[in-house]
């Protein structure tokens, strides 16, 4: 069984490194940016630190590994909260050196793109946290809602096991970051309708995952994944991104699991709620519905081909929506499916 690190929590006035191993967004929306160190440095009583390439557009792979690197090195840092996800981690990240990280280890804060630097830090017994970027949970507009609140500060501050919850409201129609005026207003939340169960089994691992169109990056590129026999110790979590792939996407990336022999294995799968609208791909709400229940009904389709009993909770409050939890990634997870309650340890 893989064993993690074991990583400081950090403590008021702490310092944390600002960075952006994907796309620079402080570059292009730095009135976003500033929003969010303020709140850092306000709400949470943090300290954040800039490092070269954290605005620098079109920064180059050896440009935001260097970032990351000094990060990790730099005793001063306590935890790294990346500024927004991306698509281009799988260029650079497998040719990191291994020993910056698994000498330093700390908290990391990332999703999306991320998932490739989290993955990189589970291979080297390093956990981390899969949520909590600067722009979308930090810097949200008006003001950081209390579930998402709730959640950063265990992440940050607290240890020990904790209860998930299923937020009541949600919402994935961000408001456009272009128009400064947009970060004094609040956005519009839905009712949430609860998480999805099927199967009866209690469950327990350490959550391995992330985003399923990054995954997928995993899989085609042949990078370092947890073996089979680590598989057969993880709860898997996915979650897709504001590309909103379609459900024949899904299938395909979650065939490659199951044929790989991953879902054969998995403890417990636990899926995020699918984005469902995006700028310049807008969809009315009966389009959302459907594309949220054609995604949960073929990934239960899926795992059930190949797993007829690990437990599988979908709508969850992780990835590409608001609010979220910022979900341990390498951390226990717990499944207690006569309950229908959810634990991890932050």
């Amino acid at each position: 069984m893989k064993l993690m690190e074991k990583l400081n929590k950090l403590k008021k006035g702490d310092k944390v490194a600002v960075l952006s191993p994907s796309f620079a967004a402080p570059g292009r929306f730095p009135h976003v940016y500033e929003l969010g160190l303020k709140r850092l440095r306000e709400v949470f009583e943090l300290e954040p630190v800039e490092f070269p390439a954290t605005k620098k557009l079109g920064a180059t792979g050896e440009e935001r590994a260097a970032d990351l690197i000094g990060a990790f090195e730099d005793p001063s840092m306590k935890g790294i909260i990346t500024s927004i996800g991306g698509d281009d981690q799988v260029t650079y990240i497998k040719n990191l050196p291994v020993e910056p990280f698994t000498q330093n280890p700390k908290p990391f804060f990332g999703y999306s793109d991320n998932t490739h630097f989290a993955n990189f830090l589970w291979m080297n017994g390093i956990p981390s946290f899969y949520g909590g970027a600067l722009f979308t949970q930090f810097a949200m507009e008006g003001k950081i809602d209390d579930f998402t609140l709730k959640y950063l500060k265990l992440a940050l501050f607290e240890s020990g096991e904790h209860e998930l919850e299923a937020s009541p409201i949600y919402n994935d129609i961000g408001l456009d970051w272009n128009d400064p005026a947009n970060l004094g207003k609040m956005e519009a939340f839905l009712p949430n309708y609860g998480w999805q169960w099927d199967g009866s089994e209690n469950a327990e691992g350490i959550s391995w995952g992330g985003c399923l169109e990054s995954i997928d990056e995993l899989l085609r590129h042949n990078i370092a994944i947890p073996a089979l026999s680590d598989f057969e110790n993880i709860i898997l979590f996915t979650e897709t991104s504001e590309e909103m792939p379609s459900a024949d996407y899904v299938f395909r990336v979650y065939r490659a699991l199951g044929e790989r022999g991953i879902l054969a294995r998995v403890r417990g799968i636990l899926v995020g709620r699918p984005k469902s609208w995006e700028f310049g791909n807008e969809h009315d709400e009966a389009w959302q519905i459907a594309h949220r229940a054609e995604q949960r009904e073929t990934i239960l389709r899926v795992v059930r081909s190949y797993n007829p009993t690990v437990p599988l909770v979908q709508n969850l409050d992780f990835g590409h929506t608001s609010p979220q939890i910022p979900l341990p990634y390498g951390g226990r997870i717990r499944i207690d499916s006569k309950e229908k309650r959810i634990f991890a340890d932050f």
